[in-house]
């Protein structure tokens, strides 16, 4: 595939959602010291395709490594608008193919029909979303950005409307009215801050992820990579680091991760991805799972945490 320049076209060879205009990083600073050895600044966008795909990646490394790296998300705001016409790239509906594309490419269910049926028009409401969830509780936040991510890739969901926001918020158990009241005020300050932050470190395009220790020394990974570039950079950074053993059995997984897609699975249990779908059937079967297919796949719950329906 070749990379058109547009902010909602990824491109799949490189694994990077680029930012057009922007020049390559410089050199990266030091970074002050956190509490555990080895800090992680992620930039990332709530509808980067690129970042979805790697999604299995980060969520083995935080099992693997979490007890000694920190990870901070940052948003960037991938599409301020559609005000420009790149690489004959000029309104959404030039996106839903290459969406389709992206979701083969990374084995990730990625459905582009959102960008004919209710295309959105930036990514900057849910990016100011995350960061006034984050005011309130930076755990509640992750799952918040989860939910909204599953929501526009999936279910064809405008996450720019704030209906959609409000039920990504419900599902998380955020204070919904706190979340309206921070995103009108202090949240698009923070995420202006993120914004000016993503330009002094050189992030041209998304996933950029900056991986540092107590030294300043640092590793940049950009786009989607395999699994063995992420831990290769931990090593390096921090020789003693450990691989820690979590327990990978069905039920664990989803005791930490509420949802997970096929290839999400199959990466945390160690397993061949059919063989992972046929567990997941298996046990969907048993009524331990249920599942929302996507016209470009599936994604699995545990049958009782389903999330509750939206009351207004």
């Amino acid at each position: 595939m070749t990379n058109n320049n547009s902010p909602a076209l990824c491109n799949t060879e490189t694994g990077i959602c680029e930012i057009p205009g922007t020049q390559s990083s410089e050199a990266i600073q030091a970074q002050k010291a956190s509490v555990k050895p080895l800090k992680i600044m992620y930039f990332t966008d709530p509808i980067c395709s690129s970042c979805w795909g790697v999604e299995p990646q980060l969520r083995k490394l935080k099992l693997e490594y979490g007890d000694i790296v920190e990870m901070n998300y940052h948003m960037g705001g991938l599409l301020p608008d559609w005000s420009y016409n790149s690489g004959g790239i000029s309104k959404p509906s030039d996106v839903a193919h290459h969406w389709d594309q992206a979701s083969v490419h990374y084995r990730m269910p990625i459905d582009g029909d959102v960008w004919l049926e209710d295309p959105l028009p930036s990514s900057y409401p849910p990016s100011i979303a995350f960061k006034a969830a984050q005011i309130q509780d930076a755990t509640k936040a992750l799952n918040f950005l989860r939910v909204l991510k599953e929501m526009v890739f999936l279910k064809k969901k405008n996450i720019t409307r704030w209906e959609n926001i409000e039920e990504a918020a419900c599902i998380t158990s955020l204070d919904i009215r706190k979340l309206k009241d921070d995103y009108s005020v202090r949240a698009e300050q923070l995420f202006r801050e993120d914004l000016d932050l993503a330009r002094k470190m050189g992030v041209r395009g998304f996933p950029s992820i900056f991986i540092s220790n107590a030294a300043g020394d640092t590793e940049f990974i950009y786009g989607a990579r395999p699994y063995a570039l992420y831990e290769a950079a931990i090593q390096k950074l921090y020789p003693s680091a450990e691989r820690r053993q979590y327990p990978n059995q069905w039920n664990d997984l989803f005791n930490v991760f509420p949802t997970m897609t096929n290839r999400e699975y199959a990466e945390l249990r160690g397993i061949e991805p059919r063989n992972a779908e046929a567990e997941l059937m298996d046990l969907m079967q048993k009524k331990e799972l249920s599942v929302y297919r996507s016209k470009n796949g599936p994604i699995w719950a545990r049958s009782y945490n389903q999330p509750p329906e939206l009351t207004r």
